[in-house]
């Protein structure tokens, strides 16, 4: 029997967009052996509109491994423990990819190193953002060249504390997505890369008092403010109550805040404050930056 844990993810980080994320400490665990028919049994605290049967997206991700690398496998009985919340942009599609690719490597005696399961991942996703951090943990920043990754990790085990704010909605990616204009004007390029330039400076560096520049962004996110109402005003808010920078997390619509140690409450607070001003009821999760990744245990 294999089980993996595979970490939640923060991605764009601001400017970063479709190329930096960063693992959290929340944790989707899957438990995975052979059986004599496909058995998908969901546990944790989001089972709702998982599908449990060939559809699931773990196991579509694992067969098309296996269709990769000519496999035969015999069926397997999957335990799904989630605790990422779907369609809140802390990349619960990417906690099923990745997990999927190393459960279905695993079962195939491990033939495919990392950066070849994290190809895959990028190829099934459409971008690395999410699942190079899931796989690799840390902060980190992925360069796709034509036909490969360049996959850098910027940072392991960073000095500040991630607040994460959850708004009582759900944003799916493809209209997330949808939303954005097919092309930005050169001032707004220029304005992300000087950005994206620094955000990597003061990862490396750990000058974080960069970050409250770091990470504006103009390509993605006041676009998708449209979806979140009151995003705008809690990413500034929580900059005023002492966080270092912050970030709508993946196309959202929760909020990412980079805190110093002891502020960790107040920022939360004032956010969660200034969304219900606007009308959204949030919850808020302290975490510590996963510096592992995926991990995997033969049991």
């Amino acid at each position: 029997m294999f089980q993996v844990k595979v970490p939640a993810t923060s991605a764009n980080l601001g400017p970063g967009f479709d190329c930096m994320g960063l693992a959290l400490r929340l944790y989707n665990y899957i438990q995975a052996e052979e059986s004599e028919t496909l058995e998908i049994i969901l546990k944790g605290t989001y089972t709702s509109n998982i599908p449990a049967d060939e559809t699931n997206l773990l196991w579509k991700t694992a067969c098309r491994l296996w269709q990769k690398i000519g496999f035969q496998p015999r069926p397997l009985k999957i335990i799904l423990e989630s605790h990422v919340p779907p369609a809140r942009g802390l990349g619960s599609s990417s906690t099923a990819v990745v997990g999927g690719l190393i459960i279905a490597n695993a079962v195939a005696g491990n033939p495919l190193n990392r950066l070849q399961l994290l190809e895959i991942a990028s190829e099934i996703e459409g971008h690395p953002d999410n699942v190079s951090p899931a796989l690799c943990g840390g902060i980190t920043l992925t360069v796709m060249d034509e036909n490969k990754l360049i996959p850098r990790t910027l940072a392991k085990s960073p000095k500040f504390k991630a607040v994460v704010v959850i708004p009582d909605i759900l944003v799916e990616t493809e209209k997330a997505r949808g939303i954005l204009p097919a092309s930005v004007s050169r001032t707004d390029v220029i304005f992300n890369a000087s950005r994206v330039g620094l955000l990597v400076d003061a990862f490396i560096n750990e000058e974080y008092d960069l970050l409250a520049v770091a990470t504006q962004d103009r390509i993605h996110q006041n676009q998708r403010a449209s979806l979140i109402s009151g995003m705008p005003e809690a990413l500034k808010s929580a900059v005023r109550a002492g966080a270092y920078g912050a970030a709508l997390s993946g196309s959202g619509p929760t909020l990412i805040a980079f805190c110093p140690y002891g502020k960790e409450d107040q920022i939360a607070m004032t956010m969660k404050s200034v969304l219900q001003e606007n009308g959204l009821p949030s919850a808020a999760l302290t975490l510590d930056i996963d510096s592992e990744g995926a991990v995997l245990t033969e049991i």
